[in-house]
Order: C-alpha cells, then structure tokens, then sequence
C-alpha cells in the first residue's frame, strides 16, 4: 500500500511538472513584443499623425508577411494620443514604459513632443525610435543613447534644400516657424549655404494665419536685390504660401520650398517649375518596398500614400529588421547594439543607423514641380536622388 501510494503520488509529481513544463513553454511561445505608438492622433498636427500610424502598421504587416509574428513573439502596438502636447507625450511615455511594460516606444509627431519625451526613455532605459519629428536637437544636443530615429532631422532636410538651391546669383530669405521644427531648420540651411547669399530670417507663431506682415518684411529685404530672388519656407502645418497674394512676382520674388503633405501641395499648383528637396514622394522612388506600399495603400483607402505614411513605414521596417536580427530581444542593450550601423530597407531605399547619433542617414529627392490635371496637387517631378553620402550632416550630440 506505501509503495503504491509513492508511485502514485510520484506519477503525480511528474504530471504536474510535465503540465507546467508544458504551460510555461506554451507561455513563452505566446510571449508578446509590445510597442506604444505615440503620436498626434488629435491636435494641430493630426494628418501628420494619423499617416504615420498607417503607415506603421502596414510596415509592420509588410515585413512580417502578414503574420504579425517576430522570432515567435507577437507584436503588439498600443496607440497613445499626445495631441500635440509636450506634458502629455511625456507622461503617455512613462505610463507606457512603467505601467504598460512595453519594450519599446515609435513617436511622436511634433520636435517639442519628441524633445519632453527623450529624458523618459533614459530615465526608463527603454528605447524610444523617433519618427516623424525633425528637430536637428533630437539627435542632437538633447539625444541619449536609448533615441533612435528614422525621421529625417532639420539638417537632412536644409541641406538637400540648399543642394538644389544653392546657385550663385541667388539671393535668399528664409520664412519660418518660431519653434525648435522651423529654428533648427534655418539654421542648418544658413550653415549649408555657401554659393547664394541668404539676407533675411523670418519667423512667426506656429499658428499663424495672417501672413501680411512678415509677407511685407520678406518683400521689402528682397525686391531690390539684384538677380533671381527666393523665399524658401520652412512650415508644418497651415498655409504659409498665402504670401503668394502679396503679388510676389511684381517684385520677381520666386518660392522655394521642400516636399509636403498632398492636401499641403495643392498650393503648390500655383507655383510650376518650383524647386526644392523631399523627404518622399510616392512616385519617386523606384524600389520594391515602396512599390509594395503604394500598391497596398490603393487597394486599401483608393488613395496615393502621403509623405508621413512612409515614414511610418520607414519606422515598421526598422523596428522589425532589429528584431529579427536579435532573434526577438526587445532589451535595450541589445536593440541598441543590433540598431547601431544597421542598414535596412525602406520605402525611400537604404536607410543606414549612424553610430555616433542613432540618425538614419537616407536620400532625398530633388524635385520640380510640374502641372497635371489629373491631380489635385503640384505633382513633384524627380530631378535627382540625393544620395545619403552627398549630404555632410553635423553631428550636434555630445557622446
């Protein structure tokens, strides 16, 4: 009777082991890779936003072949709403980190969001991969070691600007946004220029409407220079090209700008053969990913991708590169060992993380505008891929 109750209690033993053995192993198979997306789905740059958060889930569904799946992990995304706001996005952050457990952060839409929200992802030593917001500071002097970002910054955006527009003969003045988006701007594009002469600086509220007067202080530091005569403006959100109605060709005062949402560029139809630089256009890069994008986006809104959708993308494409490549470890430590220098693919092409910064070095497009009746918009036509290698971008952080 002993020994049958010890073999039986044993044969128990052993079930109850085999079932945990059996659970926990199930348990890891289903382990999940939690991502917080934190953007602007609210606030004065929601367009912006809601792109991005397309295009990262259909990034996100496109390098996973549909499975969602990483190493086994399921990735799972959970939206916060920063609505534009810098306390907000910082303590969406910290909930996200600290009470949501997830093991990675992709946002936000707007510079002062992104630069509240850099301090939370060192304080929790958590990576946050900055997408879309362009503030050179970002990456700059305000980076640490856990910010990663697939977002062009200030400066990738001025220099490929001044690589199309920088011509002897040319005088410049510059029409920005007093926020750390349009300052870190002007100036990477003042330290870019070396052949035109650039003559005034610009700026006004971010939510300015009445253009009139700094129209009339652009007018004035221009009209009577010899030569051809531009105003290249650096603005999100809004209609800044409402200085157009200040009769700026009397005065053979041209605009000059860089690639922007569609809604934005309907404005652009009054200004054909205008020049500038973007970040992505969905009928200018020629690679698979980005015909892969543009095609799923028809088949699922009957609309072109816009500008912010790639970049969401861009960021999916990332993210899901570094899991693969550290088999599905979402620790800090490792992502940023597996994320630092990597190249990866993405809508625009080859993007490359810099070491020193943790800044994608990508190319940009130099376009013209051109007039088609068949759309609604200035239709930017490519001039010439500006290759990543071409464009000496500053290393501003202090690592």
């Amino acid at each position: 009777m002993h020994r049958r109750t010890l073999f039986s209690r044993t044969a128990i033993g052993f079930a109850v082991l085999a079932s945990t053995l059996s659970s926990g192993f199930a348990l890891a198979q289903s382990k999940e890779i939690k991502i917080a997306h934190i953007y602007s789905k609210t606030g004065p740059l929601e367009a912006y936003g809601k792109q991005t958060a397309t295009g990262f889930m259909m990034g996100l569904d496109y390098a996973t072949g549909g499975t969602m799946l990483v190493a086994g992990k399921k990735l799972v995304v959970i939206e916060k709403d920063d609505q534009g706001k810098p306390d907000l996005g910082k303590s969406l952050l910290a909930a996200a980190y600290g009470d949501d457990k997830v093991d990675l952060a992709v946002g936000p839409t707007a510079s002062p969001v992104a630069l509240a929200m850099l301090p939370v992802a060192e304080e929790y030593k958590k990576i946050l991969l900055v997408e879309p917001a362009v503030a050179d500071s970002i990456t700059g002097e305000k980076w640490n070691k856990y910010i990663f970002r697939t977002g062009r910054n200030s400066s990738q955006d001025a220099i490929s600007n001044a690589v199309a527009m920088d011509k002897a003969g040319i005088t410049i003045a510059t029409l920005a946004q007093d926020s750390a988006f349009g300052r870190d701007g002007v100036k990477a594009f003042k330290e870019s220029i070396k052949k035109a002469k650039l003559v005034h600086e610009e700026f006004l509220p971010p939510a300015t409407t009445d253009f009139t007067a700094g129209a009339q202080r652009l007018i004035d530091k221009l009209k009577d220079q010899p030569g051809r005569k531009v105003i290249f403006i650096i603005w999100a959100g809004g209609n800044p090209f409402k200085i157009a109605d200040m009769d700026l060709k009397r005065y053979g005062i041209e605009i000059a700008t860089g690639g922007n949402i569609l809604p934005a560029m309907v404005a652009y139809k009054q200004f054909p053969g205008m020049e500038g630089a973007a970040y992505h256009y969905f009928g200018m890069p020629k690679n698979p990913i980005n015909d892969a994008m543009v095609a799923q986006h028809y088949q699922q809104f009957k609309t072109p991708p816009d500008f912010f959708t790639a970049g969401g993308f861009s960021a999916a494409m990332a993210v899901v590169t570094a899991l693969k490549k550290s088999n599905g470890d979402a620790s800090a430590n490792t992502l940023i060992k597996t994320m630092e220098g990597m190249s990866f693919d993405t809508p625009k092409g080859k993007m490359t993380f810099r070491k020193e910064d943790h800044q994608a070095m990508q190319s940009m497009f130099h376009f013209k505008i051109k007039i088609d009746p068949a759309f609604a918009w200035g239709v930017p036509e490519l001039v010439r891929e500006i290759k990543a290698e071409e464009m000496q971008i500053p290393i501003r952080n202090k690592r």
